[in-house]
């Protein structure tokens, strides 16, 4: 008989009003239920707070804790969604990439830049956007830093070549540079 060593994890997706203490609140919570943060973001958005957070714990303190989650979220005027997952599959070998892109802000950069790596049947890990007035010509900017996990069987110069092109096409300033771990 084999014993199931998969670890499980309970993903809390968090939302609300943004106040002093919550990260505190939040993670003290989550400890006095003796399970913790693996993986999270954090951050304000406009007046709002928000994390999408990976809680690991055994499953009887993962299920205390989801129950809990309710309550807690009223207490603090918190939107709180909970889903169980498991560990992520292993990908096929992958090669991270840091994607950094600058332009002046416009609707669609984002939806841009995904259909460009969708097409390549490249996944996006992460992204990270703001938009903000450049002081030196008063001009809303949008930036946006992505992670891309290209396969190890995708020619690079190729690949960045096209990446630029396309956009230089939609007038963005971008760059595609290897992570160096």
């Amino acid at each position: 008989m084999s014993i199931n060593t998969k670890k499980i994890y309970l993903a809390l997706s968090v939302l609300g009003k943004d106040n002093l203490g919550i990260i505190c609140n939040l993670s003290k919570m989550i400890a006095d239920y003796n399970c913790s943060i693996e993986d999270g973001r954090m951050t304000v958005l406009g007046g709002e707070f928000a994390a999408i957070l990976l809680i690991e714990g055994k499953w009887n303190a993962l299920a205390k804790l989801e129950s809990a989650l309710p309550d807690f979220g009223k207490q603090q005027g918190l939107t709180i969604v909970a889903k169980r997952t498991g560990e992520r599959e292993p990908p096929r070998a992958l090669v991270p990439y840091a994607v950094d892109v600058f332009s002046l802000d416009r609707p669609g950069i984002i939806g841009n830049l995904s259909k460009f790596f969708a097409d390549h049947v490249i996944n996006i890990e992460d992204i990270v956007s703001s938009s903000y007035v450049d002081p030196r010509t008063d001009t809303q900017v949008c930036s946006v830093h992505m992670t891309v996990g290209i396969p190890g069987d995708v020619h690079i110069a190729s690949l960045r070549d096209e990446f630029m092109d396309y956009c230089d096409d939609l007038n963005l300033d971008a760059s595609l540079e290897p992570i160096k771990i």
